[in-house]
This record gives C-alpha cells, sequence and structure tokens, in this order.
C-alpha cells in the first residue's frame, strides 16, 4: 500500500485532464466558428421577426407565454426529435416508444447474464448500459449511414434523369414522379414521398422541405435550394441541374479521395483502440484468477475506471483526428 499516494495522484491528475479537455470542449462549443454562425444566423432571423412584429398587431401576454412555453417544450424534447430525424434516415418505421423498449429489454438482458455468469457487481451496470444504450444506438447509426450513403451515390444520377427530362419537354413534378417509380431504394422512396405530400395538398415547395427534413443531406439540400431560387427568379432550370450535377459529382470524388488517404490512419485508430480489449479477453481465458484481482479489489476498481477515462479520451482524440467535414 506505498504505492497508495502515488495511484490517487494519478487519479486526481487524470480527473483534472479530463475537466480540462471538457472545459476546452465547451470554450469551442460557445465561442468557435459554427456557435459564431449560429448566433449571426440567429440575430439576422431575430431582425427579420422583430421587423414583421413590428408591422403586425402586439401580440397579447398570454399568447406570448403560451409560444414560449411550446419552445421550451420544444427544447426539452430535442433528443427525441434527433433520434426520430436518425430512425427516419435508417428507414426504420418503428415508434420510438417501441425503441426505448426495445433498448430497457436488452439493457436487462445484458444485466440477467452478468448475474447468471457470477461477473463483478461493477460489470453489471456497464454490460447493461453498453448493450441497452450503445448496441442500439450502433446499430441506428450504421443503417442511417449506410441509407445516406447509397441515397447520396444515387442522387447525381437521379438528376441526370430530371435534366433529360426537363430538356425533352416534361414537367418537373413528372420527372420527380418517374424517379420514385423507378429508382430503386433508398432514392426512389424518398422522392416518391414528395409526389405524396403533393397529392395530399402540399405545394411542390413544402412537399421539398419535408422530404429535406426526411433525409437531411447536403446533396439534397441543394436541390431544393436551386429549386426555390429557379422558382423566385427563374431561368433555365435544366443548366442549373446538369451543373449541380457535376458539382455533386466533384464532391463524391474529393470523399472518396479523401476516404482513401485517411483509411490508413482509420485502421491504426481501429488497431490501437481494439488492442486493450483483445488482450484484456486474452489474459481473461489464459489466467482468469490473475485478471479478476482488477474486479475485486478497490484497487483494481480503481484501476479500471483510470483506464476507462484513459480509453475513451484517446478514442474521442482519435475520432477527432480521422474525421474529415465535407
Amino acid at each position: 500500500m506505498t504505492d497508495l499516494p502515488l495511484i490517487v495522484f494519478g487519479v486526481v491528475l487524470t480527473l483534472m485532464l479530463a475537466l480540462a479537455g471538457f472545459g476546452w470542449w465547451l470554450v469551442r462549443l460557445v465561442n468557435g466558428p459554427r456557435a459564431k454562425l449560429d448566433r449571426r444566423l440567429a440575430q439576422v432571423a431575430g431582425g427579420r421577426s422583430q421587423a414583421a412584429a413590428a408591422r403586425a398587431p402586439r401580440t397579447s401576454r398570454r399568447n406570448l407565454q403560451a409560444r414560449l412555453d411550446a419552445e421550451s417544450r420544444t427544447r426539452r424534447r430535442a433528443w427525441a426529435w434527433t433520434l426520430r430525424e436518425q430512425m427516419n434516415r435508417a428507414g426504420l418505421r418503428i415508434e420510438l416508444r417501441t425503441y426505448l423498449a426495445l433498448n430497457a429489454g436488452l439493457a436487462i438482458l445484458g444485466a440477467g447474464f452478468c448475474w447468471i455468469g457470477h461477473f463483478p457487481a461493477i460489470a453489471m451496470p456497464l454490460v447493461a448500459a453498453s448493450v441497452g444504450i450503445g448496441l442500439p444506438k450502433m446499430v441506428v447509426s450504421f443503417l442511417a449511414n449506410r441509407r445516406t450513403n447509397r441515397f447520396t451515390a444515387q442522387f447525381a444520377e437521379a438528376l441526370d434523369v430530371i435534366v433529360r427530362g426537363l430538356r425533352t419537354g416534361l414537367p418537373l413534378g413528372d420527372c420527380i414522379t418517374a424517379i420514385g417509380n423507378d429508382m430503386p431504394a433508398p432514392l426512389g422512396p424518398e422522392f416518391r414521398l414528395i409526389t405524396e405530400n403533393q397529392r395530399l395538398g402540399l405545394s411542390p415547395r413544402e412537399a421539398l422541405d419535408r422530404a429535406v427534413e426526411h433525409m437531411p443531406t447536403a446533396d439534397f439540400k441543394y436541390f431544393a435550394i436551386v429549386l426555390a431560387i429557379q422558382q423566385q427568379t427563374g431561368g433555365n432550370l435544366a443548366e442549373t441541374l446538369a451543373k449541380l450535377a457535376e458539382v455533386l459529382r466533384a464532391r463524391k470524388r474529393m470523399r472518396d479521395k479523401i476516404k482513401a488517404f485517411s483509411s490508413e490512419a482509420k485502421a491504426s485508430a481501429f488497431i490501437i483502440g481494439s488492442l486493450p480489449i483483445v488482450v484484456a479477453l486474452l489474459m481473461l481465458i489464459v489466467g482468469r484468477d490473475y485478471v479478476m484481482l482488477l474486479f475485486t479489489t478497490e484497487l483494481g476498481n480503481m484501476l479500471v475506471a483510470i483506464g476507462l477515462v484513459m480509453m475513451v479520451s484517446g478514442a474521442l482524440v482519435m475520432r477527432k483526428m480521422i474525421n474529415f467535414d465535407m
């Protein structure tokens, strides 16, 4: 126990480094370029809303309070809306309560597995959280990213279909209907949703905005912006969409090039991140009694906690290093 002060110093130093990293992240979140852009957009939108309010009759105090209450409720449900958008992008047509019930069921199964296997008490909440929260989230993210990538890969071809249809004299609505009927999933069903919304009485712009909310990719947003500008200013829509298709193909080539250049770094990060877990499993198979000291003693639990904090910090740093915004 002579090394206990050194261990305590290491724990305190690790916690201080973690708090410093969290503080740096908060500073970047509040004063970063994205936050400045959001504040600038909010100022512009606020200025417009104030000008409209000056022209409109004065809102009563009761209506203002109701609007503030509705906004606060929307903010409290932000996580639910984010999860719903991710599930829409993944193509999952299940209710949110069903997803949460599935999370709870998996967490109970993970905890029951630990109880049946006589795992240490500290392992039960970790396994329950990983299986009940982390695993479904990982699956939904994987499905959403895969479906989004397929949609992006097919989108330039869909623009070519629209361009050829417009040049032959077909209206834009018929071109969108043809894409919805002929193109494979996931692009076909998303364009079919635009046609169905128009049949329900929505305007073309409203139907397109709803489709963009359902599949919020950058390419789809560019397409919506081009159509909105063309409706206001006019012009040759076929030529504009043809140039947009060229830009999207250039973006795809750039993404593929970045993916090729960063593949080595991603492989290294995966190997480094999985190496401690693999070594721990091998040691558990070879010398179970030797490894179980980490879970059955107070000092071992402290070392496991320090290792988990360091692994999570390293994984976040490596993720930041290998991710590129496009």
